[in-house]
């Protein structure tokens, strides 16, 4: 099945450079970019893409607001992409938020290429991009910008959880890989990634990258704290 994907970006060449290297594939199909969140929202109504590699800041309509957009759309439109923010260590909160109005993640303008590729396959299938290496720097440095965290309706859904998967959720938060929280509870990776099921189901949460969110701001997780 072939990934249909648009690129939302104010830079031409960096429109041209991920079409090209994306176009390579034999599973993933280009079929149009944007320069800024106005047009990257209309041309996303026309053309329905299965993701939108969409850039943080640009003219016109940022990406969080294209983003905001697109995942919760007006009565009568039915097409929701996923979304992919691009963007660079020295962002503030706007991934942050862009995650809060439901995007699949973020990556890295400077990425390997094969980062890129992987990331979009990853979103198409429905998973959300928070690689370990970035979720560590960016999610806790939003994290520290935030309010006090809101502990009251948080922490009786978080009663909710067994002590395994409050551990589970807590590791998420902290940027670890499926592998990772498998060695580091020593368990099976499926069992993992059947806690993680339980988890969003019990917490009421579309991805991991809203669980990362919900351990922060319930207090779960304090950020900076190792």
């Amino acid at each position: 099945m072939t990934t249909r994907v648009i690129i939302v970006d104010d830079q031409a060449m960096v429109r041209a450079g991920f079409a090209a290297l994306l176009a390579a594939q034999s599973d993933i199909d280009v079929v149009g970019d944007a320069p800024d969140g106005v047009q990257g929202v209309a041309l996303s109504r026309r053309t329905h893409p299965d993701v939108v590699l969409m850039d943080v800041r640009m003219p016109e309509m940022d990406g969080l607001e294209a983003a905001r957009q697109l995942l919760d759309p007006p009565a009568g439109v039915v097409h929701r992409p996923k979304v992919l923010m691009l963007t660079t260590f020295d962002v503030d909160d706007y991934v942050y938020e862009a995650l809060r109005a439901g995007a699949s993640g973020f990556l890295l303008k400077d990425a390997p290429p094969a980062d890129l590729i992987s990331a979009v396959r990853v979103v198409a299938a429905g998973e959300a991009l928070l690689a370990p290496s970035v979720t560590r720097r960016l999610i806790a440095d939003f994290a520290r910008q935030r309010p006090a965290p809101r502990k009251d309706r948080a922490s009786l859904r978080l009663n909710g959880l067994t002590p395994r998967e409050t551990e589970v959720l807590e590791l998420i938060a902290r940027g670890l890989s499926n592998q990772e929280i498998a060695e580091t509870l020593v368990l099976a990776e499926q069992t993992v990634k059947t806690h993680i099921g339980r988890v969003l189901a019990k917490l009421e949460l579309r991805d991991r990258a809203q669980a990362v969110i919900f351990a922060y701001e319930s207090g779960l997780v304090s950020p900076g704290v190792n």
